[in-house]
């Protein structure tokens, strides 16, 4: 069975930038998502599409086609009292380095993180790590298989039904990709 929209597939990966590992799975804990649906980096599926078990393959991706590149405008400073809970802002948290979940605009979560503090603001990073990154995958296809129709409507794990979007998590502001 070959790689095509709406099949589980199983992998390993190893993931480099700049020549340092950045991530990384086995044959043990693979990588396993339905492909088609979003899930992973469109030009990653574009890569691996059509592949069968046993398959190698390596890929680079330009920061266009990963990540995206480093956008300056994405670091923000947000006015302390944000991060207040029960009228106490949590100073545990705001330690540059640390990475906070936030919500956006339309609702979603993005990570942020936090690049310094002083007493009125918190300077915010919101661009993903590995953005403006050259990305380079090499692994293996260790499974391909026919996914179900409840994999297909709630994800492998479910997260697809956790959101009110019917799935289409591009819609809801993400969360499961």
């Amino acid at each position: 069975m070959t790689i095509a929209d709406e099949k589980v597939v199983s992998l390993t990966y190893t993931l480099t930038v700049d020549g340092q590992v950045k991530d990384q799975t086995t044959q043990d804990n693979p990588l396993e998502f339905i492909f088609g649906l979003g899930y992973l980096l469109p030009k990653f599926e574009d890569n691996i599409k059509g592949l069968k078990v046993g398959d190698r393959f390596q890929f680079t991706l330009t920061p266009e086609e990963g990540y995206g590149v480093y956008d300056p405008q994405s670091v923000v400073d947000l006015p302390k009292n944000i991060f207040e809970i029960d009228g106490k802002i949590q100073e545990d948290l705001l330690v540059p380095g640390n990475t906070i979940p936030m919500m956006n605009q339309a609702g979603g979560v993005i990570p942020g993180k936090v690049v310094s503090v002083d007493a009125e603001t918190v300077k915010m990073d919101f661009n993903h790590e590995l953005a403006g990154a050259t990305l380079n995958f090499a692994g293996e296809i260790t499974g391909v298989r026919d996914a179900t129709d409840k994999e297909l409507t709630e994800g492998l794990h479910g997260e697809r039904a956790a959101h009110n979007c019917g799935g289409d998590c591009s819609s809801c502001g993400g969360g499961c990709h």
